[in-house]
């Protein structure tokens, strides 16, 4: 597979050049040197809990839908920018559906530690249908949903997990 160069090389000021861009890199994180969909995934972290904290349960998902939203828009600014649709550095796919997995997660060390793990799994080996979406959608949607369908399959590994769980404690 042949990666693509950017056009630009992204760094902090052109983080900061627009709107989208910043959103794109979720604030920066995604300038990490090393793993950024890993640094862009923990970023969830400190920003569910919280949005977790001031908003009720009907608004923080319907705040989730509204970043999707404004990541379609960003992603694709920011990957005509960098001409290169799906730049590592593009991070707020990450961040959002993530935040989506942590929003429907039980509280807890060990949960949310499973679903970073089964998160980063899903979005780094991408099985199908994630590579088929991932390779066929273009633009700031196929940037998001990929993603997306990776914190679906994380969840239902988790309601699995969930529901071994609940019925293991009846025996």
């Amino acid at each position: 597979m042949t990666t693509l160069l950017p056009r630009v090389q992204p760094d902090i000021v052109f983080v900061c050049k627009h709107p989208a861009y910043f959103t794109a890199f979720s604030g920066g994180f995604g300038l990490s040197p090393k793993a950024p969909g890993t640094v862009g995934t923990l970023v969830a972290f400190p920003l569910f809990w919280v949005l977790n904290h001031y908003l009720d349960p009907v608004h923080l998902l319907l705040l989730i839908d509204f970043l999707f939203i404004i990541g379609i828009w960003a992603c694709g600014v920011t990957g005509k920018a960098l001409d290169v649709p799906d730049h590592g550095g593009i991070v707020w796919d990450e961040t959002v559906a993530f935040l989506l997995v942590l929003y429907f997660t039980p509280p807890g060390f060990i949960w949310y530690f499973a679903a970073f793990v089964l998160f980063r799994f899903f979005d780094i080996v991408k099985p199908q249908p994630i590579r088929y979406y991932d390779r066929h959608l273009k633009g700031g949607f196929g940037v998001m949903f990929d993603d997306m369908i990776a914190a679906f399959f994380t969840l239902i590994c988790l309601a699995g997990w969930k529901a071994w769980v609940l019925s293991e404690s009846y025996f």
